[in-house]
């Protein structure tokens, strides 16, 4: 007896998997949501060469709380690690079924499926017409084969992406899209800093209009049926509001000091060894500050409450099962009477306003029941009070022996926690659930335990067999400041980190970069990773006065995806990142155009966080919350990048949406480096950041 992948033995009924339909269409539905990143379609290609059937006949369905398993979180690019296997399983056991009824049925064996036909000889039928005689409304069976043993016909090729069409046609596909029967729009006015409670509230200013002002505490929003209509009377009401405010966050110019304050929990990864030999010690410490999701389109969110006192909700959340027993914990009902559906955004890795938003319209549909309330965030309020990516601080020490070789190896990392997503530490997580008349008091953001990726230590150890190994995460335990999963949650800061560490020793010992990383890596696949990028790059080659090449490597949470980036730079006036060439293992390869995508989106956000992106605020409130403010990397400083594909044969596929953005980092940083004679340590790498940083060398 084989045993059944673990998403599949959570959801073990087939039916929450796959329903055939007499026209031959067959809907796949998983617990993993679109975000921009393809995964639907790499899920479909496993879907139909498990099923013997051609794309077309492959639908793939929004994922549905009532209907569709629950697979948890869309995050941590995990989701062809785990929702692939459960799929092939799934959709092997279906065909196993479906083959099965044909040879009762022709009392014969051997029956295929090639193509949708399902055949024996010369008799054949196809999916549509047995789907009425075949019950997937059953367990799967442990003893079936776990995949229908086919070669594939569509995995590992570049199949056309499934979701592109409607974007790129400007057709209605976003939940800022969706319009529904009855449909009213409705909007929050927030508070104006965090923490701030409502003390009077004048609606006279909206008595001559069509809107519905709805307040529970220093819970404010206005719901009507003309969008227009309902921004201008929240903007009414910002001036017809008493709050109280106080200062509660922190000095913005000292983050460090803020970030090892304390109180702390302190992450033991690595504890320590015995004292190394003696030889030459080397320290650094690197910055990085709060940064932003940035998406380019506002969160939404859309409720309705029905006549039987159910609630349904449409939203682009990451985890559409803890989103509903965040509302059912925050509205004390049962989560059985609350679906959500997820619908497609503009996209978001990580923890953003998605959830908050459905909160949002579900407040204000109560007013209304029986509508459906459709709610956007504006822009303001999408960079000030979605959640952050946490600032980090990290310190690093070295001894190295004659040759350079690294003897001993400490880090130590500071962070708030890296995730407040609903349901973690038992909190509902959503924003508006703490403006309530009856709030809920949101703990300090928390991590993800270590045997699931960890947080602030997400890619603290690093890939290189360095001896005396100490390496210490230390959490923030209180903080005003809301701060969840960004993409690679603090593997970023991480690798970013040691990789700038790791050319410093180097070029201190007189060694090449790439020399000396290779110098202490015994992984044959991440050296393989390393060569290829660089011999792609041209490593080695001569580079123009002012210019600078650097790389950076990492292999994403120690187990997944090893990524290589050699960063090409300009640094004179300003730094401009001319190309990226990157090469990437993650495995298996689904859709090899789905990985460069992946690998290339990763690398260009990297390349904004680099050089561009930091949170502002004052000690009240954020104070960057427009593009002006808060800008990000415009499509003219976009990099030339080129991905090269490493595939090791039968190794199992790993995610690829989180390779590229640590080692991105590390190689600008190094690049930069070596265009402008001095060592940036903070991010971003702004001009200012790089001026300051040759004054202080010069002084």
């Amino acid at each position: 007896m084989t045993e059944l992948p673990a998403d599949l033995a959570a959801n073990p009924v087939l039916a929450r998997w796959v329903t055939v339909h007499p026209d031959d269409s067959i809907d796949v539905r998983v617990g993993k949501v679109e975000l921009g990143q393809g995964i639907l379609t790499a899920l479909s290609q496993l879907a139909a060469d498990e099923l013997g059937v051609d794309l077309h006949q492959v639908r793939m369905v929004p994922a549905n709380t009532r209907l569709g398993p629950d697979e948890g979180m869309t995050a941590g690019s995990l989701s062809i690690m785990r929702s692939g296997p459960a799929v092939r399983a799934a959709c092997a056991q279906v065909r196993a079924r479906f083959t099965a009824e044909a040879a009762r049925r022709w009392g014969v064996e051997g029956v295929t499926v090639r193509q949708g036909t399902i055949s024996a000889g010369e008799r054949t039928t196809s999916y549509g017409a047995l789907a009425d005689a075949v019950d997937l409304e059953v367990v799967a069976d442990p003893a079936l084969p776990l995949t229908s043993g086919d070669g594939p016909v569509f995995t590992g090729t570049d199949s056309p992406r499934l979701d592109l069409p409607d974007k790129i046609a400007g057709r209605p596909r976003f939940i800022h899209d969706l319009r529904l029967p009855g449909q009213l729009f409705g909007r929050v006015l927030r508070p104006p800093s965090p923490g701030a409670s409502l003390r009077h509230l004048d609606t006279s200013r909206l008595a001559d209009t069509n809107v519905k002002v709805v307040r529970d505490g220093s819970f404010i929003g206005v719901v009507g049926p003309d969008e227009a209509e309902v921004m201008r009377a929240v903007e009414a009401l910002r001036g017809a509001t008493a709050w109280e405010e106080h200062d509660a966050l922190p000095d913005e110019d000292d983050l460090p000091g803020f970030l090892r304050a304390g109180p702390h929990e302190t992450i033991e990864v690595v504890p320590g060894e015995q004292p190394p030999p003696a030889g030459r010690s080397l320290r650094a410490t690197y910055n990085r500050p709060f940064i932003a999701h940035a998406s380019m389109a506002p969160s939404c969110g859309v409720a309705r409450w029905n006549d039987d006192g159910t609630l349904a909700v449409w939203s682009h959340s990451q985890g559409i099962h803890n989103l509903r027993g965040a509302i059912a914990l925050l509205l004390r009902m049962d989560e059985d009477r609350i679906e959500v559906e997820h619908a497609e955004s503009a996209g978001c890795y990580g923890h953003n306003a998605a959830d908050d938003a459905a909160f949002d319209a579900v407040l204000l549909a109560r007013s209304v029941p029986g509508r459906p309330v459709h709610v956007q965030w504006s822009r303001p309020d999408e960079l000030a009070w979605s959640p952050f990516g946490s600032a980090m601080s990290v310190d690093v020490a070295a001894v190295v022996d004659e040759s350079g070789a690294v003897r001993s190896w400490e880090y130590d990392v500071w962070s708030q926690g890296h995730t407040s997503r609903p349901g973690y530490g038992g909190a509902p997580g959503l924003l508006a659930g703490a403006y309530l008349d009856r709030p809920w008091r949101y703990p300090a953001p928390v991590d993800p335990p270590l045997a699931g990726g960890a947080g602030t230590v997400r890619n603290a150890v690093p890939i290189y067999d360095l001896p005396h190994r100490r390496v210490t995460g230390h959490r923030l335990l209180e903080t005003s400041i809301r701060s969840s999963a960004v993409r690679s949650l603090g593997a970023f800061m991480n690798v970013f980190a040691i990789e700038s560490f790791m050319d410093e020793l180097a070029l201190s010992a007189g060694i090449d970069p790439l020399a000396y990383r290779l110098m202490h890596l015994t992984d044959p696949r991440g050296r393989k990773v390393l060569e290829t990028a660089a011999k792609a790059a041209g490593w080695g080659t001569p580079v123009a006065e002012g210019a600078g090449r650097g790389i950076g490597f990492a292999r994403y949470k120690d187990k997944g995806a090893y990524c290589a980036v050699v960063a090409d730079v300009e640094a004179e006036s300003e730094v401009r990142v001319r190309r990226l060439t990157i090469a990437v293992d993650v495995g298996l390869v689904v859709n090899p155009d789905g990985v460069r995508n992946q690998i290339e989106g990763g690398a260009t956000q990297a390349t904004s966080w680099t050089l561009k992106e930091r949170v502002r605020f004052d000690r009240r409130r954020i104070t960057s919350d427009t593009w002006e403010t808060y800008p990000i990397l415009r499509f003219s400083e976009a990099p030339e990048t080129s991905v090269e594909l490493v595939e090791g044969p039968g190794v199992p596929s790993v995610g690829a949406g989180e390779a590229a953005q640590g080692p991105t980092a590390a190689a600008i940083a190094n690049a930069v480096a070596m265009a402008v004679g001095v060592r940036v340590r903070d991010l971003p790498l702004t001009t200012d950041a790089i001026v300051a940083a040759i004054e202080s060398s010069d002084g």
